[in-house]
């Protein structure tokens, strides 16, 4: 059962952001220090992808274990249990969103990067899967 009121729980979600998060600041600062040089959100982009590197054809998206629904995390694609009819199909069209938004993108000839926001607390594996992406050639 849900200990906030809906003006509450309104509140906490607005606060969520959307851009700049945590994890999406922790690779941007990791894929800098690398030396690469990226650009944000690129509207024209199906997805509206978190980092754009035009150069190289690649593109980073940093997702939100619970808002993606990362099967791989334990805490990640736990459903909430009050408004499970609003929640599920909400959950369920950003799985699809994402997945479709990843296919156009490959089609258009750019390769997909996702950093799911657990992965961010694993430095040092999160290095090496940036690296080898950004390394490893078309």
């Amino acid at each position: 059962m849900d200990n906030k009121t809906t003006e509450q729980r309104s509140e906490n979600m607005r606060r969520i952001r959307s851009t700049g998060s945590i994890p999406e600041m922790i690779v941007r600062k990791m894929i800098h220090k690398m030396g690469y040089r990226y650009r944000l959100h690129n509207h024209s982009l199906p997805g509206r992808p978190d980092i754009v590197l035009p150069k190289h054809c690649k593109i980073v998206f940093v997702h939100g274990c619970f808002w993606h629904q990362h099967k791989k995390c334990k805490d990640g694609c736990r459903i909430p249990q009050s408004r499970s009819n609003y929640w599920i199909p909400k959950l369920e069209r950003n799985i699809k969103r994402d997945k479709k938004n990843r296919y156009n993108l490959k089609n258009m000839g750019w390769e997909v990067l996702v950093v799911w926001e657990c992965e961010t607390k694993k430095l040092e594996k999160l290095t090496g899967k940036i690296t080898y992406f950004l390394e490893k050639q078309n």
